[in-house]
C-alpha cells in the first residue's frame, strides 16, 4: 500500500548509533538493527512510522525516493523486520528458529521477482526491467531484505553473526576481528568502562 502524492511527514530523526559492523554487506543486518535499546531507558526505531520508513528505503536504495508509504507498509515492515530479528537471535543462542519467523520470510522472498528480468525492444535491445509495478515497491523491497537476511543465514559469514555485548544495546553485527563484538565505538567505550569499574569496586578476596 503506496500512495505517491506528497505526503506531511511528521517524524523527527532520532539520535541513532552508526551502522553496525557488516552492515555495509548485508542490507538485512541495517535493517535488524533500526531500532535498538540504549542505555537509561532509550529507544528508537527507524521506521516508527510511514515517513521514517520511507526514508529508510530510499536511502538503502530499495524504493524511488518520491514513493509515499501509508502506516500498513510501515508496519509490514516493522513485522518482517521482528522476524529478521528473531531469526537472527536463534542463530546467535544456537537455538530452533520460530517457525512463523522462517515462513514470513519466505513468503517475503516469494512474493514477487528480486531480480530484474531479461527483455528487448528494438530501440534499447536486450536489457533488464524491474517485473513488479510501481503499487509493489515495498513488496520487492522486502524480498530483497527476506533473501539478504537467508543468503547471511546460509553463508559463510553466518558464523560472524553476533548481538552487541554492551547492555542494554540490542543490536546485530558481524564480528571483524578477535572477540570483538559490539556494534560501536560509543558501547565499546561503555563496556570498557563498566568493566573497569566492576574490577574497582570488587570486594577483596
Amino acid at each position: 500500500m503506496m500512495r505517491m502524492e506528497e505526503a506531511t511527514v511528521t517524524d523527527s530523526t532520532p539520535t541513532t548509533l552508526p551502522p553496525a559492523p557488516g552492515a555495509d554487506r548485508y542490507r538485512c543486518l541495517d535493517f535488524a538493527d533500526t531500532t535498538a535499546t540504549l542505555p537509561a531507558g532509550q529507544n528508537y526505531d527507524l521506521l516508527a512510522t510511514p515517513g521514517s520508513a520511507m526514508r529508510w528505503l530510499a536511502a538503502h536504495g530499495l524504493t524511488p525516493p518520491d514513493v509515499r508509504l501509508y502506516e500498513v507498509c510501515a508496519q509490514r515492515m516493522r513485522t518482517l523486520r521482528g522476524h529478521i530479528r528473531a531469526l537472527f537471535a536463534s542463530r546467535v543462542e544456537g537455538v530452533t528458529p520460530p517457525e512463523e519467523s522462517l515462513r514470513a520470510v519466505n513468503e517475503a522472498i516469494t512474493a514477487v521477482p528480486t531480480a530484474p528480468l531479461l527483455a528487448w525492444d528494438p530501440a534499447r535491445g536486450p536489457h533488464r526491467v524491474q517485473a513488479h509495478p510501481a503499487d509493489q515497491a515495498v513488496n520487492h523491497a522486502l524480498a530483497i531484505l527476506a533473501a539478504d537476511a537467508a543468503d547471511l543465514l546460509t553463508g559463510p559469514d553466518a558464523d560472524l553473526l553476533t548481538a552487541c555485548g554492551s547492555t542494554p544495546c540490542d543490536r546485530f553485527l558481524l564480528r571483524t576481528h578477535g572477540r570483538r563484538h559490539w556494534c560501536s565505538t560509543r558501547c565499546g567505550d561503555r563496556a570498557r568502562a563498566a568493566r573497569a569499574y566492576a574490577r574497582r569496586n570488587r570486594p577483596p578476596s
